[in-house]
């Protein structure tokens, strides 16, 4: 889920947060899938979604789908249709929300431009620091669930600046637009797109009650981004309520004010959608034989193997231990020319929190540079 909607309009991520749950990743095959050659550079090509099932483009006016969603949320969450009514009427349509989700997507910017919106001096002190200061909760997450301290903190840090800039929304309004009101471009081909997105933000919305109603929050006092991402990681209500742990044991899953909450909840988000693997590389950098086509992958998924990669030109350019290790090649473009790295299930894990490359590999190489590792031109 925002101060990173500009951000998800660069990397093609429509809500670059912890968003749209879906079943836990399961293990790499070393079956391949469909790979694409040429075409679009990844950084203009996101991840391509399955087929959809078809959805009704016919408009509804907005009092008969707020009456629908008032009845459908009372009845799918067992609350009184009331008190529904009386939390939505104190939403208000935003049109800063409406005016910031219709801006263009800005020029998609190369890696070289890209990393330096995320990794600096300043950016790596602060993760350092809070890294210091919060040292033994970050251990404790780590020995339980794998993933490395200065990954979750690197997450923060993208996402909230270690939570100083959690978004000054109202999550009810935001939602409420989004939910009724998303924008319209006029473009017949963008519509489907356009309705959908209306309808997730109306789910959004939906288990924003059920997620008030589970942990006890004043729905109409929460913030975060103008998508309605909440908290030091940013979770939408959907990965909040799927993904958020208690991690102090107090009863609560609390994504504002609890570390402890905040660090379990986002291993916990790597873990069981991202099938993290605990002492697994992330990635590594690689060549490609001259001559060699660039692939062009149809999604982030690690399903080759060393071998097919060799066989396709690319070669790790360090060590890999793991025994049947599977990955898939990643393209930047770089301030003296193209990148090659190869990602492998840990850094497909860093996509499940937003499917751009760009971003996946902003964190882990924000993640190395809080470690004290020294990181590669940009």
């Amino acid at each position: 889920m925002i101060r990173r909607v500009l951000v998800c309009c660069l990397t093609l991520g429509m809500v670059a947060c912890a968003t749209q749950p879906q079943a836990p990743a399961p293990a790499p095959q070393p079956a391949e899938k469909p790979i694409g050659t040429g075409g679009a550079p990844a950084e203009a090509a996101p991840e391509r979604k399955p087929d959809l099932p078809p959805v009704d483009l016919t408009p509804v006016p907005f009092e008969t789908a707020r009456a629908n969603f008032v009845r459908d949320t009372a009845a799918r969450y067992g609350l009184d249709p009331a008190y529904i009514e009386s939390v939505l009427a104190q939403a208000q349509i935003r049109e800063p929300i409406i005016a910031a989700m219709s801006r263009p997507a800005e020029r998609v910017k190369p890696w070289n431009e890209y990393r330096p919106m995320f990794i600096s001096q300043a950016r790596i002190d602060g993760g350092r620091k809070f890294l210091a200061t919060h040292r033994d909760a970050l251990q404790r997450v780590q020995d339980r669930t794998g993933v490395p301290a200065e990954v979750i903190v690197a997450i923060i840090g993208v996402e909230t600046s270690y939570g100083a800039n959690t978004g000054n929304h109202r999550v009810l309004d935001a939602l409420y637009t989004l939910a009724f009101k998303y924008p319209r471009s006029g473009d017949p081909q963008k519509l489907e797109r356009e309705v959908r997105r209306e309808l997730f933000f109306r789910d959004e919305l939906a288990k924003l009650f059920e997620l008030a109603a589970l942990e006890k929050l004043d729905i109409t006092a929460l913030k975060g981004s103008y998508a309605g991402a909440m908290g030091m990681g940013q979770f939408m209500p959907s990965s909040y309520l799927d993904y958020a742990v208690d991690g102090d044991g107090d009863g609560r899953r609390d994504l504002f004010t609890s570390h402890d909450d905040v660090f379990a909840s986002i291993a916990n988000y790597f873990v069981k959608k991202g099938g993290w693997v605990r002492g697994g590389t992330v990635a590594v950098p690689a060549t490609l034989d001259a001559g060699r086509e660039e692939l062009n992958p149809v999604d982030w998924t690690p399903n080759l193997g060393l071998d097919a990669l060799a066989a396709r030109g690319y070669h790790p350019a360090v060590p890999v231990r793991a025994a049947g290790a599977t990955a898939t090649p990643i393209t930047l473009e770089g301030s003296t020319g193209k990148q090659y790295w190869l990602g492998f299930q840990n850094y497909y894990a860093i996509t499940r929190y937003n499917l751009s490359k760009m971003y996946a590999m902003a964190v882990f190489q924000l993640s190395q540079a809080i470690a004290g590792r020294e990181l590669p031109p940009a």
